[in-house]
């Protein structure tokens, strides 16, 4: 009877140290490694943007995304081109470090010839028909520090690469509401730190849309996704979002990220 206790013991012994071997690094920690990633000083991309409903009648748009970084402080503005129905449709966000300040974001309607700002509300909403919101435009490839708690669940493989699977709750319901998400559960790869999958539920708990990074490779030394692909499963609504012509070496000019240039364009 000896032997086969020895052997459980054995047995118990090597699943222990497995498991403190491969201790999943804590929620916080992988937050911080996605945020603290290459991305640039400044970056300019031609962007497509294909909206696809539940009846397969696909909306095309083109447009010229610029981002660039002041210290901690992220703008972002998004200049549409194609079709002429929404030339000249423009979207600016200045994204600021300070957690107790909101951040500024601005949308331009060529029809209503105004430049409106986005108040923090409206964060939640979808970013001009797509199945992003305007708070996924804004963070693009990083995480909200302040929004969420968040825990390590486990593990996963998207696309054949190994990823930590990171759990966001809303630290409060009012945070929720403004987000529309209840819950976002994020596949990071732990070799690049990028998300390549994440789910996000409603408020009532329901799934509400899938998202998967795809075509990450790196571009002058950075690693770059080039394709989005959202799916909302209470509508049937997709999203496809495919960039090209990215540079992060030739700089973006700063009269870019203002209303003026808004009104202006490209």
């Amino acid at each position: 009877m000896l032997k086969p206790v020895l052997l459980l013991l054995t047995g118990t012994l090597f699943l222990s140290l497995t498991a403190t071997g491969n201790e999943l690094p804590d929620g916080d920690e992988i937050a911080r490694r996605i945020n603290a990633r290459d991305e640039g000083v400044a970056v300019a991309r031609h962007l497509t943007m294909r909206m696809t409903d539940r009846r397969g009648k696909t909306r095309t748009r083109e447009t010229r995304a610029f981002r660039k970084y002041y210290g901690k402080e992220k703008r972002t503005v998004i200049f549409y081109l194609e079709p002429a129905n929404v030339r000249n449709t423009a979207f600016l966000t200045w994204d600021y470090p300070d957690a107790d300040r909101d951040d500024d974001q601005w949308l331009y309607l060529p029809a209503m010839r105004k430049v409106r700002r986005i108040s923090a509300s409206d964060r939640g909403d979808y970013f001009l028909g797509t199945d992003l919101t305007y708070e996924d435009i804004k963070l693009e490839t990083r995480v909200s520090m302040e929004d969420y708690r968040r825990r390590t669940i486990g593990e996963d493989t998207v696309d054949g690469h190994r990823c930590y699977l990171l759990e966001s709750v809303p630290v409060d319901k009012a945070t929720a509401r403004e987000l529309g998400y209840g819950r976002v559960e994020q596949c990071v790869d732990s070799d690049i730190w990028m998300v390549r999958r994440a789910r996000f539920w409603d408020t009532r708990g329901k799934l509400l849309k899938t998202s998967h990074f795809r075509d990450i490779r790196q571009v002058q030394g950075i690693w770059t996704q080039h394709r989005i692909e959202v799916e909302n499963h209470k509508t049937g609504h997709r999203t496809l979002f495919l960039f090209r012509d990215v540079d992060y070496e030739h700089g973006v000019r700063d009269e870019l990220f203002t209303q003026n240039a808004l009104r202006r364009g490209l």
